[in-house]
């Protein structure tokens, strides 16, 4: 079910994908946000529009914890390079090159260190970069998407510099081609690059890259759902039901009741992945062909209550000391006292101006809090944890 983030996906089809398309400027995205907010779950969804649009799309490029992302960069970047034909290319330059950046899928960053008579690795994965775009511009029609996560473990600052650089450079690289009436007109080419990871990584960028990451990815953060989106996605089941295979073959139709639907959203609290696991097990909770609100709670208790704890337990655990003391005061005031003030005396400081940028961080990076006159929880499966029995239910 796709609920709540239209913008994204119409910016995907609408802006992105057309703008690079027409050989115009458009910087590549960065989405970031808290674990189950369905990040990875977003761009598998763009990246299957691309493909079947016929774009040449990269897998979903983990980038685990203290390795180099140069390599899992390089190894994609020559499977883009079969997609555009260049493997199989005559030519001794691409041949060179390919070699090239074929060694920086075994080496990585190190690779700068040990060969330093050759190019860096940076530049060699921009050429081949920037021959894949031209090859996608011949092919006419064809975006190349590269989708890259969790970059916040991404922690080497020079690795870091380098990856951006290269995937920046081939983004921003111009070249002349010829319009019709035979004058010369300059493009850029159809790259276009995902970013996907924690909060983190907006410090991280911001701190190490400046402007210049400013100027070549726009971030967005997500943040958790409304109500109303997600009753969206589920009405569909209330009214007309949902077509599955059926036990002996065929298909048969299952439907949700009204009370069930709106069990899910009591439970789920706006949050993407305990919105999948309430639908999940409430449906392995019953064996009829109508979800009712009775199989919702059941099969919250039986297996989704635990994890849904586990869930919000290790945002919590992720924040720094300053940061969930500020979400603790804001939980021990009336909501008609929750302003800035308020919480700074309820932490045991002078100052409001001393918890400023801890809670701007709550805010814009984080998105679990909504700063204003008074504040309040944005994700309200937090606000839920800390002030009530939720996620224990009746």
């Amino acid at each position: 079910m796709w609920a709540g983030r239209e913008d994204q996906l119409r910016d995907w089809s609408d802006v992105v994908r057309p703008r690079r398309l027409a050989g115009l400027p458009e910087r590549g995205r960065t989405i970031l946000g808290e674990p189950g907010l369905g990040k990875s779950s977003l761009l598998s969804k763009i990246a299957g529009d691309a493909a079947n649009h016929g774009d040449w799309v990269t897998k979903q490029l983990r980038i685990p914890s203290k390795s180099d992302p140069l390599k899992v960069v390089a190894a994609a970047v020559l499977k883009l390079a079969d997609m555009a034909g260049l493997s199989t290319a005559r030519e001794k330059r691409l041949g060179d090159l390919i070699a090239r950046v074929s060694q920086i899928s075994i080496k990585g960053y190190g690779l700068s260190l040990r060969e330093a008579d050759g190019p860096e690795p940076f530049t060699s994965l921009t050429e081949l970069l920037v021959e894949i775009g031209m090859a996608a511009i011949h092919q006419g029609d064809v975006v190349v998407l590269i989708h890259i996560d969790e970059v916040q473990n991404i922690t080497d600052e020079h690795m870091l510099s380098q990856l951006l650089i290269a995937l920046g450079d081939a983004m921003s690289h111009e070249i002349q081609v010829e319009a019709p009436g035979g004058y010369l007109v300059g493009r850029l080419l159809p790259i276009s690059v995902y970013l996907t990871g924690l909060p983190d990584f907006a410090d991280m960028s911001s701190a190490r890259r400046g402007a210049t990451f400013a100027r070549r990815f726009a971030t967005t953060t997500l943040e958790t759902f409304g109500d109303d989106d997600l009753e969206a996605a589920l009405q569909p089941f209330v009214l007309s039901g949902w077509e599955v295979p059926g036990e002996l073959g065929g298909r048969r139709l299952v439907t949700m009741e009204p009370g069930a639907r709106d069990g899910i959203l009591e439970l789920c609290k706006g949050e993407p992945f305990l919105f999948q696991l309430a639908g999940e097990k409430a449906w392995y909770a019953g064996s009829t062909d109508v979800i009712t609100r009775e199989q919702v709670i059941t099969g919250w208790k039986q297996s989704a209550r635990d994890e849904a704890a586990g869930h919000v337990e290790r945002i919590l655990e992720r924040l720094p000391g300053r940061e969930r003391q500020l979400l603790d005061a804001m939980i021990g005031l009336p909501d008609e006292d929750r302003s800035l003030k308020n919480i700074a005396h309820a932490m045991g400081l002078e100052s409001s101006s001393q918890i400023g940028p801890i809670a701007q961080r709550l805010d814009t990076n984080r998105k679990i809090i909504a700063r204003g006159r008074l504040y309040s929880f944005r994700n309200r499966a937090i606000e839920a944890y800390l002030s009530s029995d939720w996620p224990n239910v009746g």
